[in-house]
């Protein structure tokens, strides 16, 4: 199993830095954008991170196939929740591929040493990076598919061991009327290593993890300005929970 984890982190940075040798810069300015959603919960490939409302904050700066960004998430009830993310994306093969690497930071409020943002120590770190590698839907082929493994961080057995954990998605994006919809499926394909202490990032079993659809559409409040509004129904099938989600972007 180790094995077969390995070669595919392999094949994951062998398609980012062929995609990074190739680039063609299309601007010298670039592009910024800004955005923040306000979440009813913060529910992230069907593990619950937050059980109140979120504030998500991201800034991004693309340049030709190039994205480099920060996205954060925060709870405003105290809860748990937080958040804050870097992620670089290069985008490849006429807009079919996508291949991502992110920096993912969970700080503990008020833990002087667990929220240490510069602990790049393993056995202590609070970062955990993964590589995604993900298939933009065509009209040949209308479905979305991300691959995505932790290769790095906060996310080791018993031992201290990476454990590589996999994360499978497949979407599929239509319209009715003026609603977008989106349904999605996602799973993690191996399971846990119990011998070695393994919990499992998001499951100690292979199996579903991540079912469910999401509905969003532009609410015109003016000729001139209109609000992206999300609501989605997703449910963990291992975890046997149930979610329901409502979102504002500005």
């Amino acid at each position: 199993m180790q094995k077969t984890k390995k070669i595919f982190t392999f094949i994951i940075f062998t398609l980012i830095l062929s995609g990074s040798l190739s680039a063609q810069v299309e601007s010298t300015k670039g592009e910024i954008s800004l955005n923040v959603d306000l979440m009813s919960r913060y529910v992230w490939r069907g593990t619950q991170f937050s059980t109140g409302p979120v504030i998500q904050p991201n800034i991004a700066y693309t340049n030709g196939n190039f994205t480099a960004g920060a996205w954060g998430s925060y709870s405003q009830d105290e809860s748990n929740g937080s958040e804050i993310d870097l992620y670089l994306s290069y985008t490849f093969a006429n807009d079919m591929f996508t291949a991502t690497v992110t920096d993912y930071f969970f700080p503990t409020e008020g833990i002087a040493l667990e929220n240490s943002y510069f602990d790049y120590k393993k056995a202590s770190t609070g970062h955990i990076y993964e590589a995604t590698l993900a298939y933009n839907a065509t009209e040949k082929f209308p479905i979305n598919i991300m691959t995505a493994m932790n290769f790095w961080g906060a996310d080791q057995d018993a031992s201290g061991d990476q454990q590589y954990s996999l994360y499978v998605e497949l979407g599929y994006d239509f319209k009715v009327k003026d609603i977008d919809l989106s349904l999605f499926t996602g799973f993690t394909p191996i399971d846990a290593d119990e011998s070695k202490g393994e919990s499992g990032f998001y499951g100690d079993t292979a199996g579903f993890v991540n079912l469910g659809l999401t509905a969003s559409k532009e609410i015109k409040l003016t000729d001139n300005f209109s609000i992206p509004v999300s609501a989605s129904i997703i449910t963990n099938p291992m975890n046997e929970n149930l979610f329901l989600v409502f979102g504002v972007s500005f």
